[in-house]
């Protein structure tokens, strides 16, 4: 077997203290490691911070960004026993329009007692779920009861909470910052229960500073789900299986990459969740097209990319299916020297850290 499609070959020691617990004071104030895989002389990453991205993006080339927005996933509760329920919701609701008052989602529970079918758990007074069906793994089937003078979203809104990552662990919990800084400036799309990391280094100065000069910007929705954390349990990384996530591609954004390619541009993929994106959408056909539908599409060591030439991206948990998309576009070696000279520097890890971006130099 292969080095690289072993799950062991994707570890590595990152002190506690460099998971960053909060955001940047400001969103492109965070550290970039660039590592240029054009560069004939040398592929050892250079430091900078993330505002100077605009220097590397050429005004043929074209951002692509993942639009999903966090929706507040997290609900606290009590059931009617009085005991205390923690409702995280896997997706957004899907609305029973004909009765305009319920909703059904997945969801994870965290009670003293596994609830049955049945059991209800009150957000507040009138905000609540029922239980329908275990679906095992820990899920359940949930219908919430909602005003509907209010409706869901507002409803989410005012009683749910921003679902931060289990890895930042805070005594205050989720606060007002939060509830800005883990969206990224253009998040327009409500689905996703994790934010797509990368973009959140962006703000909206940068981006016009990048158009104005010609480079194209497009969007994708891809919702992130609960599974971006899912571990990886398979020591051959082939056999695992990965989660599935909505997504949906416009025909503007398929014809703006394809003027891009026809006049010598790359194509900037901002985080993981964009890349599975396009590259799912052009891996039926080998051409990318528009579409709605569901992702499952797994890169590792050995895919062939179509769409993407380069990946702007956060530093990722190790054996994770992340770290294996980022190791088939620039190497698992390079990627873990990468690391290594991050944590060296006292860069900070995860979703509130720093990032990197891949340049390939591929050509088509």
């Amino acid at each position: 077997m292969p080095h690289d499609h072993l799950l062991s070959a994707y570890s590595y020691h990152l002190p506690a203290e460099l998971i960053a617990q909060h955001p940047a004071d400001k969103r492109d104030d965070s550290r970039l490691m660039v590592v240029n895989m054009a560069d004939n002389q040398s592929s050892q990453p250079h430091h900078h911070r993330f505002s100077d991205i605009a220097a590397f993006i050429g005004k043929k080339d074209m951002l692509v960004v993942n639009n999903t927005r966090v929706f507040p996933a997290r609900l606290l509760g009590k059931k009617e026993s009085g005991g205390k329920a923690e409702v995280f919701l896997l997706e957004f609701p899907i609305i029973d329009h004909a009765a305009g008052n319920t909703a059904v989602a997945s969801a994870l529970i965290k009670a003293s007692k596994r609830p049955k079918p049945g059991t209800k758990i009150h957000i507040t007074e009138t905000f609540y779920g029922t239980v329908m069906a275990d679906q095992g793994d820990g899920k359940v089937k949930l219908q919430l009861h909602f005003d509907r003078a209010v409706g869901l979203a507002e409803t989410l809104r005012c009683s749910g909470q921003v679902p931060l990552p289990p890895y930042i662990e805070r005594r205050e919990g989720c606060t007002a910052e939060d509830v800005q800084r883990y969206q990224t400036v253009y998040a327009s799309t409500p689905g996703a229960v994790a934010a797509p990391t990368a973009g959140l280094h962006f703000t909206d100065e940068l981006l016009r500073t990048i158009t104005e000069r010609g480079t194209l910007f497009g969007q994708v929705t891809l919702h992130v789900g609960y599974g971006t954390f899912a571990p990886v349990r398979e020591e051959d990384i082939t056999r695992h299986r990965i989660h599935h996530e909505y997504l949906s591609i416009s025909q503007d954004t398929v014809d703006a990459i394809v003027r891009t390619k026809e006049r010598g541009g790359k194509i900037w993929a901002v985080g993981t969740t964009t890349v599975r994106a396009l590259e799912f959408a052009a891996k039926e056909t080998g051409n990318l097209r528009a579409m709605d539908g569901w992702c499952d599409l797994y890169i590792y060591p050995g895919f062939a990319f179509q769409v993407v030439d380069n990946l702007i991206t956060n530093f990722h948990l190790p054996d994770s299916s992340l770290m294996f998309l980022v190791s088939a576009l620039c190497g698992r070696e390079t990627l873990l020297d990468c690391y290594n000279t991050a944590i060296r520097e006292g860069y900070r890890f995860f979703s509130y850290g720093d990032a990197m971006t891949v340049i390939t130099g591929r050509s088509e």
